[in-house]
């Protein structure tokens, strides 16, 4: 299978890239710059250089390819509508990466025992609001010929299966208390941070 996936120089995205390459498929990547389209080059990726903002690029690939792998930002919404409208009646599969915080709720630093399901999930907090648009846009691209999935991963831990970038949680979390000398954690520190490794989420876009 030939995939397209943007972020592929990124710790989700290019893990992902990776995966697919070792599994036996063919995969393009979209990168920023000609230092990381050699990065990816040498782990068997074809490497397009462009941003999201290149709409026609966006969409030639999209075309050219068997599937689509957005996982390079979950906001930007017309990269989101300029595939979409490539892919638009063809069944192809498209999968956009988003994230667990649309469902966020340990803003007051405890853990909540409330289950949220897929087919009912509260209002969007208005940060999270144009993000949950973008899912529900990609979410109803399924009327019109796509095969499209909205993956909301948790917070990833693990080492980068593609080119070498630090997840973002606890490298963070290392960094800081590296220079400031001080061990931070959020309120009295019994909220609950949902996890996934980083190699499980290479096997569910798989």
């Amino acid at each position: 299978m030939n995939v397209f996936v943007t972020g592929a120089a990124g710790f989700i995205g290019g893990s992902i890239a990776t995966g697919l390459v070792q599994a036996g498929h063919k995969v393009t990547g979209l990168v920023r710059s000609a230092e990381q389209a050699q990065e990816l080059s040498a782990l068997g990726i074809r490497p397009i250089i462009g941003t999201l903002d290149d709409s026609a690029l966006l969409a030639e690939q999209a075309r050219a390819a068997d599937a689509v792998i957005n996982a390079a930002s979950s906001d930007h919404r017309a990269a989101v509508e300029a595939l979409l409208e490539a892919l638009r009646g063809s069944n192809k599969v498209f999968l956009h990466t988003s994230g667990s915080s649309i469902v966020g709720d340990a803003s007051g630093g405890k853990s909540s025992d409330v289950i949220y399901y897929e087919d009912h999930l509260p209002a969007p907090t208005v940060d999270k609001a144009a993000r949950v648009a973008i899912d529900n846009l990609i979410l109803a691209a399924a009327k019109d010929g796509v095969n499209s999935a909205v993956i909301c991963n948790t917070l990833i831990y693990g080492h980068s299966l593609g080119v070498k970038r630090d997840s973002v949680q606890l490298p963070r979390l290392l960094k800081q208390a590296r220079n400031s000398g001080i061990v931070r954690h959020v309120g009295t520190g019994q909220n609950i941070w949902s996890n996934v490794h980083i190699e499980d989420v290479v096997a569910l876009y798989l």
